[in-house]
């Protein structure tokens, strides 16, 4: 597997976090490569240029082929995604309101789903993932989605100080008290709890244990011989019985079969994920 992170643009790095591309290669012979992919803080824009991913949600008993390119909201819920035989794909990673300020949309309407990018950007789509097929580096690759981005970044709604707030939630891993990033964002907590919804689609504190919880997970795939002990304290967490349900409500399962999982995947899609 391999895999590269960009920095965006100077221009793109208001509103975007990072650009990352993967490219592995799984032999189908050995059976159906399943990953788990929990959540993460950030939404997300996909494009798969070889072959698409099949995803289940939680709870369905089928799995869903996705379009080409995917348009990925607020996810509070794990997903398996069903690899086929070549997976190249790009992820665009949003700053917190990112998405909101790119589409313009309430992201409380956008929990836990995800749509045809097709359907949000228009025919314009069609055109940038053949470009994204015919480009035969990762660079190459990295410039035709800054390229598009950097079209749509003129027209952006406007940074608040709630995204940068956020943000500084985002790089204190989410162990902060709330009223101090109300204060941050110039906002009783009444309106944080407000734009916090619109914005990001979820309550503050509810993200900010979404935040630990990823970097908890991230350590974990990234650093599989540290123990749970030291991740928990590294992360923040001062109760086991905390760092287990946020597991159990945003992993879906255990931190010990997580364990499992990440042992027996060999395709590991958020290893080094920047937040």
């Amino acid at each position: 597997m391999e895999s590269k992170f960009y920095t965006p643009h100077v221009l793109l790095q208001e509103f975007v976090n990072c650009i990352m591309v993967i490219h592995a290669e799984v032999d189908v012979h050995a059976g159906p490569v399943i990953c788990p992919y929990p959540p993460t803080p950030q939404n997300s824009l996909f494009f798969y240029i070889n072959d698409r991913i099949r995803v289940q949600k939680y709870g369905d008993a089928d799995f869903t082929v996705q379009p080409r390119s995917v348009v990925v909201g607020p996810q509070v819920t794990r997903v398996l995604l069903d690899i086929n035989k070549s997976h190249k794909a790009v992820r665009v990673g949003f700053h917190p309101g990112g998405l909101h300020r790119l589409l313009g949309i309430a992201m409380s309407e956008m929990i836990d789903e995800s749509y045809d990018a097709d359907d949000v950007f228009g025919s314009e789509m069609h055109s940038l993932n053949n470009q994204l097929q015919e480009a035969a580096t990762f660079d190459a690759i990295k410039d035709v989605i800054e390229k598009f981005l950097l079209q749509k970044q003129k027209v952006l709604k406007r940074i608040l100080p709630f995204d940068r707030a956020m943000m500084e939630l985002l790089r204190l891993n989410g162990n902060v008290p709330i009223e101090r990033m109300a204060s941050l964002a110039c906002l009783s907590l009444r309106q944080f709890e407000r734009v916090s919804k619109e914005r990001i689609g979820l309550p503050p504190k509810l993200f900010a244990r979404l935040v630990r919880f990823s970097k908890a997970y991230r350590l974990r795939e990234n650093f599989p011989q540290l123990s749970w002990t030291a991740i928990a304290h590294d992360c923040g967490y001062f109760d086991q019985m905390h760092f287990i349900r946020d597991f159990k409500q945003f992993g879906g399962v255990t931190p010990g079969i997580i364990e499992k999982e990440l042992e027996s995947t060999p395709v590991r899609l958020q290893a080094g994920l920047r937040l």
